[in-house]
């Protein structure tokens, strides 16, 4: 490890990782927002999935103040975060196969939408299952993983694929196996993950540069404001209700 205190050397960590995706993933954070905006466009509806913590980055893109209000979150009981006891049964509830399938059975997800899919490392049935699957449904597909775990360990699914091989555009957040960031000699196992911080990052330059080529082709992105400023309230009930055939969180 670097010299400094263990906060210090996690910061310069996740700052290396930030400073490494924007300058590596620029055309594909360009593309991804891209994607995003001909959907809006298009009349299009926008989704995000993932489990277990991958599920964090999800939900800090819905509902969000200077997030896009179209942005609805893809989920299912014990899949979201640790909503699940135990917790463990989350990780399981990952590697069923025929899952994927099902969620999307009951979901509102069409073609002609796009669905964000977050999973660390991409090698589970079910983001694998359930981007492949969204794809043969007609839905664009975004994936947000760590490319290093498609060719440091072997697949957990029945396709022997991953994430990765199943979208129409790919995010590497650059997590190294394991998305622990820290050792030291005195603590056996190495800790201080920075998949979230990096993950949730990428997304939020993704939606930056979706609201921004909105505006450039003479859209009005439709962004939430804080409803703890004035006037944030009215300004979300007027999106709400333009918007109110393709947003699913108010429901």
């Amino acid at each position: 490890m670097s010299d400094g205190t263990p906060a210090e050397q996690f910061f310069d960590a996740a700052i290396g990782l930030l400073q490494r995706v924007r300058d590596e993933e620029a055309e594909t954070i360009e593309a991804a927002g891209t994607l995003l905006a001909d959907t809006v466009a298009a009349g299009g509806r926008l989704f995000a999935f993932g489990a277990g913590h991958s599920s964090l980055a999800a939900q800090d893109v819905v509902y969000r103040a200077g997030g896009l209000a179209l942005m609805n979150l893809l989920a299912a009981p014990g899949l979201v975060g640790v909503d699940v006891m135990p917790a463990t049964l989350g990780s399981r509830l990952e590697r069923v196969d025929g899952l994927a399938t099902a969620v999307l059975d009951t979901s509102p997800l069409l073609a002609g939408d796009t669905l964000v899919i977050i999973s660390l490392s991409g090698r589970n049935a079910l983001p694998v299952e359930m981007a492949a699957e969204a794809r043969r449904r007609g839905v664009r597909v975004i994936g947000v993983t760590s490319v290093a775990y498609a060719t440091q360990t072997t697949a957990r699914n029945s396709t022997g694929t991953f994430l990765k091989d199943h979208c129409d555009v790919v995010l590497d957040s650059k997590i190294s196996i394991g998305d622990a960031e820290l050792t030291l000699d005195t603590i056996p196992a190495p800790f201080a993950p920075a998949s979230t911080v990096v993950t949730s990052a990428l997304l939020q330059a993704v939606l930056a540069t979706t609201a921004a080529t909105l505006a450039a082709r003479g859209i009005e992105p439709p962004l939430l404001r804080s409803g703890n400023v004035d006037g944030g309230h009215e300004w979300n009930a007027r999106v709400f209700e333009e918007y109110r055939d393709r947003i699913f969180y108010q429901r």
